[in-house]
């Protein structure tokens, strides 16, 4: 059933134009990037052997057939040469175990990688090439021990990644648990971790990482630690899980996969964390408990949180279109009952990216366009998530989009000052369908040597 609630706005007003003084333009989406993607899985093993290994063959190459990228898979150790590895959009380790690549194949794989290759380690990819540096970086972690199969609650921490965006916040799921020799949560995005006080012999503290991704030496690499059972790979969730992985890995899919710590939730998808924002405007957004996310209903709007005024800080927020909508996030605004406070003293990051260059996803609206060609690399398209960081330190605003940076712009005007202020989600329209979830804040030290502090 699903949960939802309506945040009302507080007064009745006149319909209100925050940020676009015309309506949406009309848009083009991009088409799939996934098309003609080509992937090749490797499952040669030195060690122990898991039975569920052509089971993962079979499920890549039917995720393949059904989303147009082509499989090839080998045990071979001899198709690492640069020249073959060259045609390959991803490799995939499918539980590999022990030592399986000699130290010429070892070179020709590191140089892949670097040339922009993507990883994806499944399940005993952890529990290969221990004496590989290289490797066991790319991995982010080796292998330690395992309790028993059993049952556990996978804690899904961003539904921002394709491998996660369709997962609850907890993944009830059974499998054999592996426990790593160190955290990669320093290193690597965290997309999901174990509750270790929901099954037997999790050993990791409480802090159990199972499923991450990172940009790593010029390439992309996606492990998770699911995969050990057959049942996995008839699992519909675990399935997409891995096709999600697989898309991000290639580049189908873009997701910021930085290292991320010190982020403190303002909304985290429920009813309780809005206690500190308050609705501008007759517009209003719709709250989805079961997802966790808040959606633009009833006309224009704005909902700005209202518990604090920042000055430094990492603002990082997850938020998609569902087709030609329109929207955008203000920062640096004085409180105010009065949306146009926002409009006139503040600053406006756009989403639409329709419009003329300032006006369009990643602008500083009206102001300051995007570096459009690293943005329409970094974009995903209409129907699937994107991550904004906004990182403002004095009067410099810079626009990180799915962890590039897109834009770098610094305020002049005393008028619109960014020192300190509210920020706020717009709902531009009765038209539009655009949604938001995950919204966290880290406050950074002012700086000042740079002139961009106080």
């Amino acid at each position: 059933m699903r949960a939802s609630a309506r945040i009302v706005t507080a007064t009745a007003a006149a319909a209100l134009l925050i940020g676009c003084v015309s309506g949406p333009a009309a848009s083009d989406p991009e088409p799939s990037k996934e098309a003609g993607e080509k992937v090749l899985v490797f499952s040669k093993t030195a060690g122990f052997r898991h039975d569920s290994i052509p089971d993962g063959i079979a499920t890549v190459k039917e995720l393949g057939a059904a989303n147009g990228f082509t499989v090839d898979a080998t045990e071979d150790a001899g198709a690492f040469t640069a020249a073959n590895l060259a045609q390959y959009d991803a490799v995939i380790w499918l539980s590999t175990t022990g030592d399986v690549l000699n130290a010429e194949q070892q070179t020709a794989f590191e140089g892949y990688i670097k040339k922009g290759g993507g990883y994806v380690g499944v399940h005993a990819a952890a529990d290969t090439e221990y004496d590989w540096p290289f490797y066991g970086g790319l991995a982010g972690a080796y292998f330690q021990s395992h309790p028993a199969i059993q049952p556990a609650k996978v804690q899904v921490e961003d539904h921002a990644h394709p491998s996660t965006e369709h997962l609850p916040g907890i993944w009830d799921r059974t499998d054999e648990w592996y426990n790593y020799r160190s955290n990669p949560r320093d290193r690597a995005r965290v997309l999901a971790s174990l509750d270790e006080s929901s099954y037997t012999g999790g050993t990791m503290s409480g802090d159990h990482p199972i499923a991450w991704c990172q940009d790593y030496q010029g390439g992309r690499s996606f492990y998770t630690g699911g995969g050990h059972t057959k049942e996995s790979f008839a699992d519909p969730a675990y399935r997409t899980h891995l096709l999600g992985g697989i898309r991000w890995a290639t580049g189908a899919a873009q997701a910021d996969c930085r290292a991320e710590k010190g982020y403190t939730p303002i909304f985290d998808g429920t009813a309780a964390s809005l206690d500190g924002w308050k609705q501008a405007g007759p517009g209003s957004f719709e709250l989805n408990e079961a997802d966790g996310t808040l959606t633009t209903v009833g006309g224009m709007g704005m909902l700005w949180y209202g518990a604090k005024e920042l000055g430094s800080y990492s603002l990082k927020l997850d938020w998609r279109m569902d087709g030609d909508d329109n929207s955008g996030i203000f920062v640096g605004f004085p409180a105010s009952d009065d949306p146009w406070s926002a409009v006139n003293n503040g600053y406006e990051i756009q989403i639409d990216a329709t419009d003329v260059p300032e006006k369009t996803t990643g602008s500083v609206y009206g102001f300051k366009s995007a570096d459009l060609k690293k943005r329409d690399k970094a974009l995903n398209p209409p129907g699937e998530w994107n991550t904004y960081e906004l990182r403002v330190e004095g009067e410099r605003l810079r626009i990180y989009l799915n962890g590039v940076k897109i834009n770098d712009f610094t305020n002049t005007d005393p008028a619109r000052s960014l020192k300190d202020g509210h920020i706020g989600i717009q709902n531009h329209g009765a038209d539009d369908q655009v949604s938001f979830r995950d919204i966290r804040v880290k406050e950074l030290p002012a700086r000042t040597a740079s002139g961009v502090g106080r």
